[in-house]
Order: structure tokens, then sequence, then C-alpha cells
């Protein structure tokens, strides 16, 4: 199980520096959606790997990955109850102290993903409820609703019974094509649910929350989401009426989104929205079809390899 634990701890340590270097790379603007599903995989692979380790120390060696050894050194425990010469009772403890560790480790991760799940849920629940109180049509923002706000702001609710909501001063800042391609960068948000491939970063940065990594990380798929929106809007409208409708929320200082929204100008300072805006108006070419067959083999090698090994022995 040596080789076993060297290699998930060597796939942790990779999900982590490759995490550290994403998020100061350059070529993720170009390919959002490479980059995203990159950034999914080092999360996901760092998780299995992180909880594979820890248990891979606690198994017996098996011919069924870490699950059959850690399964093999629970049955042996018990016998060793009745013959304690079996086994060094130092060792014994370390093996349960690795497992109890990965144990609350997996319980962690799931633990806080469901309670971020389920913060959202009642969030939204609570926004939809007001939105009927507060919110009306209007043909200016066909499919939205309008609140009655003076501040420029412009979000969406995505889930089952989504909703896109502009402010009163969004009416009066945008002009009609400029607002069009607003809700057009909206409407992608809803249609393709951005807000699922927050969560677990949100989740993550719950779990750890003096990990500057995660923070780093949420922020990077955060600005990727709203690039991957842009991209979606620009498809329908110009992209210089989103660039310019930007730039306006920047100078009248747009609203924060309530908790649980996506909005346009939500994914960070000005800083980022700057740099979205120069990405719409001066377009960079993608990435090349051999670096995006790399992307997609690094998040497959990612995954694959921690998984593999709980089955699979090494």
């Amino acid at each position: 199980m040596l080789v076993t634990v060297g290699v998930l701890t060597a796939v942790a340590m990779t999900a982590v520096t490759g995490a550290t270097m994403l998020a100061s790379a350059a070529w993720p603007g170009r390919a959002p959606a490479a980059a995203i599903l990159l950034w999914q995989a080092l999360g996901l692979g760092w998780g299995l790997a992180a909880v594979g380790a820890l248990a891979a120390l606690a198994a017996r060696p098996a011919h069924t990955g870490v699950a059959g050894g850690v399964l093999a050194f629970a049955g042996d425990a018990v016998g060793q109850a009745a013959d304690p010469a079996r086994e060094p009772i130092a060792l014994t403890a370390f093996r349960v102290t690795c497992l109890v560790l990965a144990v609350a480790l997996l319980a962690l991760l799931c633990w806080v993903l469901a309670a971020v799940c389920a913060a959202v849920l009642r969030t939204r629940r609570r926004h939809r409820a007001l939105l009927t109180l507060l919110a009306r049509g209007d043909p200016k923002a066909p499919g939205a609703l309008v609140l009655d706000h003076p501040a420029a702001a412009a979000y969406c609710l995505p889930g089952l019974r989504s909703r896109i909501v502009i402010s009163a001063g969004t009416l009066d800042l945008l002009d009609p094509a400029e607002l069009a391609a607003v809700l057009a960068h909206e409407r992608a948000h809803v249609r393709e649910r951005h807000d699922l491939v927050l969560l677990p970063f949100t989740a993550l940065c719950r779990a750890f929350p003096r990990c500057g990594v995660t923070f780093r990380a949420q922020h990077a798929v955060a600005l990727l989401v709203e690039m991957l929106a842009d991209d979606r809007a620009r498809r329908a409208r110009p992209a210089r009426e989103l660039a310019t409708a930007l730039m306006r929320f920047g100078v009248a200082g747009a609203s924060a989104p309530p908790s649980g929204a996506l909005a346009a100008t939500a994914a960070g300072g000005q800083g980022d929205v700057t740099a979205r805006v120069t990405r719409l108006l001066e377009p960079q070419p993608g990435l090349s079809r051999l670096l995006w067959v790399g992307v997609c083999c690094s998040a497959l090698v990612l995954v694959v390899v921690p998984a593999a090994l709980f089955v699979i022995p090494l």
C-alpha cells in the first residue's frame, strides 16, 4: 500500500500546485470552459486523493485496492482483540487514527457541500417570495422582473423557478441594446446552471476558511463563469453592447447581488470587470485543439487515477 499512498499523495500535491498555477495563468480567459473543467478536476481529484491517501495508510495490502484494504484492516482489527500479538498496538493505533482522519475529511467535505446547498436553496426561496410581493414586469425588460430601486442592479436567481431581476435604476442607466445584452448574459447563467459550478468551491472555502488556495480558486472560477456567460451573450448581441453596459455599471457603482444570485458584475472588483471589458472588445484566439486535448486529458487523469486506486491495487 505504500506505493498507493505515494501516488495518491502525489496527486493531492499536484492538485494544490496546479490550482496555485492556474489561478495566476493567463490562458483561462481564452477558454473559460476548458479552465472550469480543469478547476473542477483539480478540486475533485484533490478530495479523492487526500481521503484515499489517509485511508491507504490504514489499509492492509489487498487485491481490491484501498477500499478492500480498509475492509481487511477492519476485519483483522476485530480478530486482533483476541490475539494481541498479531500486530503491535502502536501500529494498530496509527492505522485507526488514519482511518478516522479519512472518514472525518470525507464527512467534512460532504457535510459542508450539503450545508451550502441547503443554505442557498433557503435563501433563494425567501428571495423569490419577496420578488412576488415587490417586483413587477416591464415591457422594457422582457422575461425579467423589475424592482423599483434607484441603484443599478441586474442579477438572476437560478433554479427550477429561475428569475432574472433588473432594478429601475438599471432601466434608466442602460439603453435598450445594452439592456438586451445584459439580459442575454443573465439568461446564459440561468440556462447553463453556472451556480452549480460555483457551489463546490464555495463549500471548499467554508471547509477550509484559512486556506488561501481555496479562495483564489473560488474567485477564479467565479470570473470564468462570468466570462463564459459573456461569450454566450455575444453570440446573440454585439460584444460592444455588453462591454459598454459593464462600464456603465462600473461607473454607477452597481449594487452587489443578494446571496445565492449571479450578477453580471459580481465576479470581483473593478479589475475583473475591466479584464472582461478588454476581453470583449479585444478578443483573443481560443486554445488550439492540441491544448484542448491536453486540458481534457489532465482533468481525466486527476480524477480517474485516485478514483481507480480505491478499487484497483497498485
